[in-house]
């Protein structure tokens, strides 16, 4: 299993290079890189096992697979499959498919890296591949996006690269066991660069912008997959000791609360998604042990949620409201919507259920009230009028990619079917009722501006600098 390791994580880097040498190729090649991590990533969930590779055992480098990297490496199987057949039939040439498969296989690399250089490594890699996807369209506007999101990537990384030098100078090596007694000012510069880079809380203000100024289909990788990449690291960490699992869930709790609260008085369709990921990111911290679900979930349902956007007739609720769009988008956009507000009979369900059994009693109350801001959130777009001669303007690879996201989220209801049962059923139809009345009664009338003042490139900086002294101060405490 071990050389089938290496070889898995090889292979989207070949085929990437491949690609530039027989362009003709482009798609087929990046397809088949997916099902291969697919294939590896079902194998790790169907039959855990754990596999533990040593590359430098004096510095402590080394690769981990287990159950919890299954579903991270499922879901960017998976979301980036979806991403190439959306783009099938386009214009798009091989430099798309290139990094949409360069992207894919820097990812599978920072979720088995068990060491903080190797993450390191794995995420810069990940990073320069996002912005050449973001910055493809080549115009004005894709560009300034492009580098905005590659000087807050590298700038995270870079506190993130003190911040290991420091924890190598107290313990001799770079694993993520030497956190344990690595020094408050290295943790601290650690947590930054990986909340910042997985748009965690308020330091991760720069994602709304970057989600909902790009391409249809980079955003539904970006915000399905990519911006997960910081965060796996992020729940090895909490596994460790209790001490770095608070300082994790302490701001999982912080930015599911942060994101609904914008995304429920956002009048932008892809803006809303953004806030969304970023909320929903934060469920996945609040619970590090059961994560990996969560995170196939919501994987599954943004990036079939962003490119539900890109066929609307506009992005402005307000115009949505009082046009109709076509039915065979609405139904698959409620199912969706559906999925992540929790309702039963799809993966949502299973993964909110769970997630909610895994909270301690100080998240609790948090937590579910940022579960009802999530249905308040996705019942605007679950009570759009819609006829069948409504607008549309669906891709040629619209279906297909949809399809196999929703047809996920339908089978990953298997994944804790125990979950079904007469109380989690009533509380999660309660809870979206409260939140579809809250809609109607209140926040359909709202017309709130949300201010964009901290998402502003000149504050994002200091913003990390205000959140790198919470984080030093809570692991000083």
């Amino acid at each position: 299993m071990d050389k089938i390791t290496v070889a898995w994580v090889t292979i989207p880097f070949l085929l990437g290079f491949i690609i530039f040498l027989v362009p003709k190729l482009n798609r087929h090649l990046a397809l088949w890189g997916t099902i291969a991590s697919a294939g590896y990533g079902l194998q790790m969930l169907i039959v855990p096992t754990t596999i533990n590779l040593t590359l430098l055992d004096s510095f402590g480098n080394s690769l981990l697979v287990d159950q919890l990297s299954g579903y991270f490496i499922l879901t960017n199987a998976l979301v980036t499959a979806a991403v190439i057949l959306y783009c099938w039939h386009s214009d798009r040439n091989a430099f798309f498919f290139a990094q949409t498969i360069l992207v894919h296989g820097s990812l599978n690399a920072a979720f088995i890296c068990n060491d903080l250089v190797s993450v390191y490594i794995a995420l810069e890699v990940s990073g320069i591949a996002a912005f050449l996807l973001i910055a493809y369209p080549r115009s004005d506007r894709s560009i300034w996006v492009a580098l905005r999101y590659l000087f807050i990537s590298n700038t995270s990384m870079l506190f993130y690269l003190v911040g290991g030098i420091l924890a190598y100078q107290n313990s001799r090596s770079f694993t993520f066991e030497g956190l344990k007694t690595a020094p408050p000012e290295a943790i601290a510069l650690i947590f930054l660069g990986l909340l910042i880079k997985a748009g965690i809380f308020v330091s991760g203000l720069w994602l709304p912008l970057t989600h909902s100024e790009s391409e249809t289909p980079v955003s539904a990788l970006m915000s399905g997959i990519v911006v997960k990449a910081s965060v796996l690291p992020l729940l090895r960490c909490a596994l460790i000791s209790d001490e770095l699992n608070t300082i994790v869930t302490t701001f999982g709790v912080a930015t599911a609360l942060m994101g609904v609260s914008y995304a429920v008085l956002e009048k932008d369709t892809k803006r809303l998604l953004a806030f969304s990921t970023i909320s929903q990111l934060g469920f996945i911290l609040a619970a590090p042990a059961v994560g990996g679900f969560y995170a196939l979930t919501h994987g599954l349902v943004k990036s079939s949620l962003f490119l539900m956007a890109g066929s609307l007739p506009s992005r402005n609720f307000k115009e949505l409201q009082h046009q109709a769009i076509n039915t065979k988008i609405w139904i698959p956009l409620v199912i969706a919507s559906l999925s992540i507000s929790g309702f039963p009979l799809l993966a949502g369900f299973g993964a909110k259920v769970l997630t909610l059994k895994s909270l301690t009693s100080w998240q609790f109350i948090a937590m579910n009230i940022a579960a009802v801001g999530t249905a308040i959130s996705f019942a605007k777009f679950i009570f759009l009028p819609h006829s069948n001669e409504g607008e549309q303007n669906i891709k040629p690879g619209f279906w297909i990619a949809v399809t196999l996201l929703i047809s996920g989220l339908v089978v990953g209801n298997i994944v804790y079917l125990k979950g079904y049962d007469m109380a989690n059923i009533g509380k999660a139809i309660i809870t979206i009722a409260i939140g579809w009345s809250a809609y109607h009664l209140i926040f359909k009338k709202l017309s709130i501006y949300v201010p964009r003042m901290l998402e502003k490139f000149e504050n994002l900086v200091g913003v990390m600098s205000l959140t790198l002294i919470v984080i030093f101060w809570m692991a000083l405490a």
